[in-house]
C-alpha cells in the first residue's frame, strides 16, 4: 500500500480511536466520581440523591466527553428529545415579556436552599446577552439581542424557538443549555413569558 494512502487511512481513524480511548477513560473516571459523590452527599431539602442519576442523553455525553458522541449514536437521542417537546396546549406561544424579563434575571430555583413552592428562574443572562442595557452577561451561549427583530414571528420560528428553549438537546445533544421544559425547570406559562421576551417588539431584546 502506498505510504500516502496509509497516512490518509491512519488520520481518518484517529478521531474514532480518540473517542474510543476517551470513552474507556471516562467510564472509569465517571464510576469513581459517582462512587465518591454517593459516599459524600446526602439528600438535603429538594435536592435528592436522584440527581446523580443520568438519563440516556447525559450518560452518552459523559461517556465520550470531551469528544462529541458518534453521530450514529447521537441521532436517535436527538430525535427522541425533539419528539418529547410539549407545545402550548392552547397553541399560543407568547406571554408577557415583562414577566419573561424577570424570569430571565432570576437565578434561584431547584437548589436545596430554595423554596420548592416558589417558581424557578431561568438565569438566562448567565449565558446570553439579551439587551443592550445589560452590561454583565455570560458568553457561553450566543447573543440573543434582536432575536425576534432579526427572525420575525412566523409560526415555524415560534415553534422552533419553543422547542429549543424546552430542550436544546434535541438540536445539540451535549449542549450546556438547561432543559427548561423537559426537566420541569420552568412552567408552560413561564416558557411563554420568556418567549415573549425574545419576540415581543416592545421587549428590550428587540429595541
Amino acid at each position: 500500500m502506498h505510504t500516502l494512502t496509509r497516512l490518509v487511512i491512519l488520520l481518518a481513524a484517529m478521531p474514532l480511536a480518540s473517542a474510543a480511548v476517551a470513552q474507556t477513560h471516562n467510564a472509569n473516571r465517571n464510576a469513581e466520581a459517582l462512587a465518591a459523590m454517593k459516599a459524600s452527599f446526602e439528600p438535603h431539602g429538594q435536592a435528592g440523591m436522584d440527581r446523580l442519576d443520568q438519563d440516556k442523553t447525559q450518560a452518552l455525553c459523559s461517556a465520550y466527553a470531551p469528544h462529541a458522541p458518534p453521530a450514529r449514536l447521537a441521532a436517535k437521542l436527538l430525535t427522541a428529545n425533539r419528539d418529547s417537546v410539549k407545545y402550548p396546549a392552547d397553541g399560543k406561544y407568547l406571554g408577557d415579556w415583562k414577566r419573561g424579563q424577570a424570569i430571565a434575571e432570576e437565578g434561584t430555583g431547584k437548589q436545596y436552599s430554595d423554596d420548592p413552592s416558589k417558581p424557578s428562574g431561568g438565569n438566562c443572562y448567565a449565558c446570553h446577552q439579551l439587551d443592550k442595557q445589560q452590561i454583565a452577561y455570560g458568553t457561553i451561549g450566543p447573543s440573543l439581542y434582536h432575536y425576534g427583530k432579526d427572525r420575525g414571528r412566523s409560526e415555524a420560528m415560534l415553534k422552533l424557538t419553543w422547542s429549543r428553549v424546552y430542550d436544546m438537546k434535541g438540536y445539540s445533544l451535549c449542549s450546556a443549555m438547561p432543559r427548561f421544559g423537559s426537566k420541569g425547570i420552568l412552567t408552560e406559562q413561564q416558557l411563554k413569558d420568556v418567549m415573549a421576551l425574545l419576540f415581543d417588539p416592545d421587549s428590550p431584546v428587540n429595541k
